[in-house]
This record gives C-alpha cells, sequence and structure tokens, in this order.
C-alpha cells in the first residue's frame, strides 16, 4: 500500500528538514583551540599511541614531534588550520584547531595611507616586520636582519652608503 502525503504534509516535511539540516549546521563540532603566536612555538602533549600527526595547512603552522609524546608547535603565519593525530592503524585518536595570531603586547602598528610598518615597543621602539607590513618596509628591514645575520656568522660583507 500506497501512502501520499497531502501538500500540508510535504511542506511540513521539508520545513522539518530544513531546520534539522540548519540546526546542524549552526553547530558545528567544537574541537579544542591551541592558540601560538607567529614566530612563537608552544610545547603541547599527544595523546598516547600517537604515531603520525598532521598539520592541515603547514604554511600556518609547523610541527617538531620530540621524546616522550611532546610536540613543538611553532606559528609560522596568521591564520588557523588544524592538527591530527593518528595511531599505528591509521585511525585519528586526536583533533584539535590551531590558531595563529600576531603578539599584541609590546607591537605598534603604524598606517600611513596604505602604507603599514610594524614595531616592537620593548621599551624603546624598533622594527619588527610582520606579515602584512608594505612590500618596501618589508623588504628593507628583512634585507638588512638578513645581511646582518650573515656578518655575524662570517658570511657577509659591510654594506656601504653607494651600494
Amino acid at each position: 500500500m500506497r501512502r501520499t502525503l497531502s501538500k500540508a504534509g510535504r511542506a511540513g516535511l521539508v520545513v522539518l528538514l530544513l531546520g534539522a539540516t540548519a540546526a546542524a549546521a549552526a553547530q558545528p563540532e567544537l574541537l579544542p583551540v591551541v592558540t601560538v603566536l607567529v614566530d612563537n612555538a608552544k610545547v603541547i602533549r599527544l595523546p598516547e599511541k600517537t604515531s603520525t600527526v598532521i598539520v592541515g595547512n603547514p604554511i600556518i603552522a609547523e610541527v617538531t614531534p620530540q621524546k616522550n609524546g611532546v610536540l613543538v608547535l611553532t606559528g609560522k603565519s596568521f591564520g588557523s588550520t588544524n592538527l591530527i593525530a593518528l595511531d599505528n592503524a591509521g585511525a585519528m585518536i586526536a583533533e584539535t584547531t590551531i590558531r595563529v595570531e600576531a603578539s599584541q603586547e609590546s607591537t605598534i602598528t603604524v598606517q600611513r595611507g596604505l602604507e603599514r610598518e610594524s614595531l616592537s615597543c620593548t621599551p624603546n621602539c624598533q622594527p619588527a616586520v610582520q606579515l602584512g607590513d608594505s612590500a618596501t618596509y618589508f623588504g628593507t628591514t628583512s634585507g638588512q636582519a638578513d645581511a646582518r645575520r650573515k656578518l655575524a656568522t662570517g658570511g657577509g660583507t659591510v654594506p656601504t652608503a653607494d651600494h
């Protein structure tokens, strides 16, 4: 025997299904969140029996496994990604969201029209390039830092005013 729904019954069923779908979408599975600052590291402990660690976007965060289930998490770029821990059989045993943020504590941002410069003020303000700074400021400041590193390791020459 075949049963059919009336127009009102079909409309009610559609509303019920749409409501259930909307309710499921409104309540996403909340993962634990680990927050780390750009250019900083954080030590986290992995669940027992973790044999594989996966980072969704290694441009945002990098992980370095250590002994005894310890993991060093380093913030590489602003944004968020996920970290998944798998056991020997490849089964997922944990997942967490990694959020990488900028340090707000001692950073000052100077905005001149579309040009942006970041300074670290601890307590005196010095250039401290951040993602999103203007290309000229970023290139000049990071170029000076690279030249300084090369001098410190014996691989560079002192730039002159005419070069």
